[in-house]
């Protein structure tokens, strides 16, 4: 501090004086790169960074590769255990819904005499399906466009029923409204609830692939990470080698078997898991869909072949210059589909218990056809009752070659079921075990490189 004078006799007045300034502190990151670089200077120092990089690097590539496969093994697992059997119970809804459809319209056919394998197979459809939306419900996430499709399909399935019940009523009664109401169910059926299910068989094909998606990628950055590592560990032994003429380090050699151990476990597990899961697409799902498909179609074909018979004419629709019966236009429309699909089928089935029920369903299409052609020729010649015997007919009737259809396109989707099964559950248990052994063996692995570095260091105590 210093005196300064002041004028008129004033005493002097101190000024202070000017402090130096402290130099700025330095961050944590500066002070650590410094002790690092200082650490590089020496051959310890060095040491310790390598080792440290060594146990990252290991354990960073076992915790990259139980992260992918986590998530590809639980894709896979839901594969098998949830979206498939979702996707085929939409599918079993759907057949559900449409044959209970072309059952109330058989029974509706017969009249008063109704028989009771007719009214069963109707009951049991209804409770099939409705079974099969509560699973559906119980397995689909909360907030999912699925859900919601599934809550209307609950909210129409007991208003058609009240339909159905109100057509067989006036129809044991004479009425001819008995038929109105029918046609009305159909109506329903045709235009709300059966495009409902079809888009719910559409959202859980689309989480079926999904999850394939998710499934079957090749976990390129673990492997990448798997390679560096190897490549790391490998530099690592052989500027020991150089520096000591030692040939083996423990430490160093148990870690690079470790990483090793995981990365080819890691590459050739998930070739082998993508292998089945892509065999059970290409030999199952795809099959699969084609079956249901053909399946559907048939439902929708005879749905309308009884139709045609319950309207007797009273609806029609224009086609070009021509008016035609709407229900009989839309059978040869749905066989077409069906035979499409059948051919489709029988080139997709790779060995004689897949292609023999289709091969079978084929022959019966044909008959079917040539069997509904006779009945509509009996209907436009004015005889009703023949044309009727030649549909719902106790014997030779299209009935029959429907049913037939059925049982074959059953039978071809059980066998493709299990195909699908086997090769799907191969691609998931290739991946059993692996994200929690590539965990275990990387933890073993950083260690053996923190070990074989710590006994290097140990020579220069």
């Amino acid at each position: 501090m210093t005196l300064t004078h002041t004028r008129n006799g004033e005493p002097p007045q101190a000024q202070p004086t000017a402090q130096p300034t402290a130099p700025p502190r330095r961050t944590a990151l500066a002070e650590g790169t410094d002790r690092l670089r200082q650490a590089a200077t020496t051959e310890p120092g060095r040491l310790r960074i390598i080792g440290a990089v060594l146990a990252a690097l290991v354990l960073t590539f076992g915790a990259v590769t139980a992260w992918q496969m986590t998530d590809r093994a639980s894709a896979a697992d839901a594969v098998l255990t949830s979206s498939q059997p979702l996707s085929s119970d939409a599918a079993d809804i759907y057949r559900s819904l449409a044959d209970a459809n072309t059952a109330a319209s058989s029974g509706f056919l017969a009249g008063g005499q109704e028989t009771a394998a007719s009214r069963d197979r109707y009951e049991k459809d209804i409770r099939t399906a409705a079974a099969k939306l509560v699973n559906a419900a119980a397995n689909a996430d909360p907030d999912s466009p699925s859900t919601r499709t599934i809550a209307k399909l609950n909210r129409l399935l007991p208003e058609y029923k009240g339909l159905v019940e109100r057509a067989r009523t006036y129809n044991r009664q004479g009425f001819p409204v008995g038929g109105a109401y029918l046609r009305y169910a159909n109506e329903k059926m045709q235009q709300e609830m059966l495009p409902a299910a079809e888009d719910l068989y559409t959202k859980e094909n689309q989480r079926l692939q999904s999850d394939y998606a998710n499934a079957t990628p090749y976990p390129w950055l673990a492997i990448a990470l798997g390679t560096l590592t190897l490549a790391a560990l490998a530099w690592a032994q052989h500027r020991n080698y150089r520096r000591t003429n030692r040939v083996l380090n423990h430490g160093l050699v148990a870690a690079t078997a470790a990483t090793t151990v995981v990365l080819l476990w890691l590459t050739v597990g998930h070739t082998v898991a993508r292998s089945g899961l892509n065999d059970s697409h290409d030999h199952g799902v795809r099959s699969l869909k084609v079956l249901h498909d053909a399946r559907i179609a048939s439902l929708k074909a005879r749905g309308n072949e009884n139709l045609t018979l319950v309207a007797r004419g009273a609806e029609t629709k224009k086609i070009g210059d021509k008016t035609v019966d709407a229900y009989d236009h839309d059978f040869e429309r749905d066989m077409d589909t069906l035979a499409k699909g059948l051919t489709r089928a029988g080139e997709l089935a790779d060995d004689d218990k897949g292609e023999k029920p289709v091969t079978s369903a084929v022959s019966n299409m044909t008959e079917w056809h040539k069997r509904h052609d006779a009945a509509r020729e009996q209907d436009e010649n004015g005889n009703y009752q023949q044309a009727l015997d030649r549909v719902i007919g106790a014997k030779g009737a299209t009935g029959e070659c429907f049913d037939s259809v059925d049982a074959n396109l059953a039978t071809a989707l059980a066998h493709e079921q299990n195909e699908f099964k086997r090769a799907a559950t191969d691609g998931r248990d290739a991946l059993t075990g692996l994200p929690v052994g590539a965990a275990v063996l990387a933890v073993l692995g950083a260690l053996g490189a923190v070990l074989g570095i710590g006994r290097r260091l140990s020579e220069y105590r």
